[in-house]
């Protein structure tokens, strides 16, 4: 709408949740061998999930070879979950740029700044996202951690290769 080509492409990024069993993991528990994540709600439920699906798509549902993908990782990882029963499912849709980092800072409309392209790793950085971003705008300049994550490198060519950095998120 403001006439600005963002470098972001739409991936639906899905996970599921379990029967409540008797807690036993109290953190993340992230692997990049399998491509795989697991965590333990306070009511005993795991939450589990995968990377994001490989094609650019809005439908919110998956695909199931996603689901039998996760599912084997983390019987991979812990075999003793292969027969717990999955509540449920879910779909949603994460925005990531081809580097697999965000847009952070100015564009070239007057008053108009991005924070955007996170993929699945906002979550985690809202609250450091949020200080940098809004030094960005009080000042009308990038803040020195924010400098990197520019519109600008898409077309410089100084892109940032954090497809890694997530484990399992891109």
């Amino acid at each position: 709408m403001a006439g600005l080509r963002l470098p972001l492409e739409s991936h639906p990024l899905q996970a599921f949740v379990s029967e409540s069993m008797t807690r036993s993991i109290d953190s993340v528990i992230m692997s990049n061998a399998v491509h795989g994540y697991i965590s333990q709600s306070d009511k005993g439920e795991y939450v589990i999930g995968a990377g994001i699906d490989s094609y650019t798509g809005y439908g919110q549902r998956g695909s199931e070879h996603i689901i039998e993908h996760t599912a084997a990782a983390i019987v991979e990882m812990f075999p003793s979950l292969s027969r717990v029963r999955m509540n449920r499912q879910w779909g949603g849709i994460v925005d990531t740029t081809p580097d697999a980092s965000p847009i952070i800072g100015k564009t070239p409309i007057e008053g108009f700044y991005l924070n955007c392209g996170w993929g699945t790793g906002g979550f985690k950085a809202t609250p450091g996202s949020g200080h940098v971003f809004a030094h960005t705008i009080a000042h009308d300049e990038p803040h020195p951690l924010a400098r990197p994550f520019a519109l600008a490198r898409f077309s410089s060519g100084h892109l940032i290769d954090e497809h890694g950095a997530a484990a399992v998120a891109h």
